[in-house]
């Protein structure tokens, strides 16, 4: 099977369950905010090693011969699980504009977290060290981007959010 099937439901759950449930919140999730000097290079990366990622899993085949396969399965549905969760989450922000209910109360990124789990299965399905490469890249801009969000989130919302930071994990 070609690992762009892998695709699929994420793109259902990122763009069709969100739209579905709160379009605002879908241009939300579209957002990133602004970056400053070496910021940008980060978002680059990210953007970069994210299309990378999309596009390579189309030229991969999923490989079914071997317990890998069930192990990659597990991590993989894992991954989309927490990304189904962390969106119906995000859909719903407190009136503060600030999600902190859900999976927000255990991690302040868990759609990134999701993404990760969610790709390390896809790797594991495809037995891919490119895309394992791939992935880390992502990641490692991936935790820039959310310094980048956390500074923009301070500014935004203040000592309510710097609260929110003393409270919950950056990610698990």
């Amino acid at each position: 099977m070609n690992g762009f099937f892998c695709l699929v439901p994420l793109l259902f759950i990122r763009f069709g369950v969100l739209r579905l449930l709160n379009e605002d919140a879908l241009r939300r999730a579209a957002l990133f905010a602004p970056a400053i000097g070496k910021e940008k290079v980060a978002l680059w990366f990210y953007q970069v090693s994210n299309s990378f990622i999309f596009v390579y899993l189309c030229f991969l085949r999923i490989q079914t011969d071997s317990y890998w396969f069930y192990i990659g399965l597990v991590i993989y549905a894992l991954g989309l699980l927490l990304c189904l969760m962390s969106v119906l989450d995000f859909a719903k922000p407190g009136e503060n504009g600030i999600n902190t209910t859900g999976f927000y109360q255990i991690s302040r990124n868990p759609m990134y977290v999701g993404y990760f789990i969610f790709f390390l299965g896809c790797c594991v399905l495809t037995r891919s060290w490119l895309l394992v490469a791939s992935l880390m890249v992502f990641q490692v801009s991936g935790h820039w981007i959310i310094r980048l969000e956390e500074r923009w989130c301070i500014e935004k919302f203040g000592q309510e959010y710097i609260s929110y930071m003393d409270k919950v994990r950056r990610y698990m």
